[in-house]
């Protein structure tokens, strides 16, 4: 069985980003019937994630999320894209995570934003954060932006095709792995 930790930067409730992070959910599990899923919701850990900066370590909730991540196979990261970047939350987030723990840990990487304009923020913000961090990502980044959600239902559309082909790509890096 697969273990796969989903890290969501939303920071609303009802987001474009928890979409996604649902839809890669769904296609991750048609994929591969036998996963093991751990929901790490950003927005609910904020206040968690800001101690743990000013004090130097996790506790609480936070604590036990973390440890989720770090048992899981891989990791999907997704963030909404501010100002062509990744959110504020989600920074503080990756700072708070133990390298030695993340390393060469596989990762499928997504984002959501207004306009396609933004689509590069994947390959010119995100890639090189998780390189540092030496966890591998899939080649096909998954990045959703407004006019995306109109053919959401389309199992043929752009958006549709990537998370499929991005699914697979994480899982067969799972595979190899182990």
């Amino acid at each position: 069985m697969a273990r796969i930790a989903i890290v969501s930067a939303s920071l609303s409730t009802s987001s474009s980003t928890t979409l996604l992070a649902t839809q890669i959910k769904t296609a991750l599990q048609e994929a591969e019937g036998d996963i093991e899923f751990f929901d790490l919701n950003l927005r609910d850990l904020a206040k968690d994630i800001t101690n743990n900066m000013l004090i130097g370590f996790p506790t609480g909730v936070l604590y036990e999320k973390l440890e989720e991540l770090y048992s899981a196979d891989a990791v999907v990261m997704l963030t909404p894209i501010y100002n062509t970047s990744y959110s504020g939350l989600f920074k503080m987030f990756i700072d708070i995570l133990d390298m030695d723990l993340v390393r060469e840990k596989p990762v499928l990487l997504g984002a959501t934003g207004g306009t396609s304009r933004h689509s590069l923020a994947l390959d010119y913000t995100l890639r090189p954060l998780f390189a540092h961090l030496r966890m591998p990502a899939v080649p096909t980044g998954v990045f959703a932006s407004s006019e995306d959600w109109g053919s959401k239902d389309d199992e043929d559309s752009p958006l549709s095709s990537r998370i499929q082909q991005a699914s697979k790509e994480l899982l067969e890096l799972i595979s190899r792995k182990s």
